[in-house]
């Protein structure tokens, strides 16, 4: 195990939008052991969600059989960090994407706040995509009841 890390986790699933569903809940059994706020659980699932609805509706639009890999790895020092990572179509302009109400699939009347909701409840969000080949987000959190 790396240095560090008090426990890790790693899932590759199917890109269907049942399963994000599955992420949250990957998220509350690998969390629930350590102290955890009720609100900082919460918080995860919720930016967890948004990573992995973007990885479903825009990594993988209009393409089959994609997947996506979430890794969950939780630090001594009381840090949280999920990456989730699919290999679709990525993201043209990155900053651009992380601008409230931007958003791609105005289609289906999408709302384009998933990276101000990412933002808004961790601490740290990291964003790296190749166009045509793959996203990468990084959700960061330290939990407050840590000792």
């Amino acid at each position: 195990m790396r240095r560090n890390v008090k426990n890790s986790l790693s899932a590759v699933f199917s890109a269907q939008s049942e399963n994000e569903s599955l992420a949250r809940v990957m998220a509350a059994g690998f969390l629930l052991p350590h102290p955890v706020t009720a609100e900082e659980l919460a918080d995860i699932k919720t930016a967890l969600s948004e990573a992995v609805t973007n990885a479903l509706v825009h990594g993988y639009r209009e393409m089959e059989g994609g997947r996506v890999k979430v890794d969950f790895c939780l630090f001594s020092d009381g840090r949280v960090r999920i990456t989730v990572t699919d290999h679709g179509h990525g993201i043209e302009d990155v900053e651009r994407a992380r601008e409230p109400f931007f958003t791609t699939d105005r289609a289906h009347e999408r709302g384009g706040m998933g990276f101000s909701i990412m933002e808004t409840f961790m601490d740290r969000v990291r964003v790296k995509s190749v166009l045509g080949r793959s996203t990468r987000v990084v959700l960061e959190k330290r939990l407050s009841l840590w000792k």
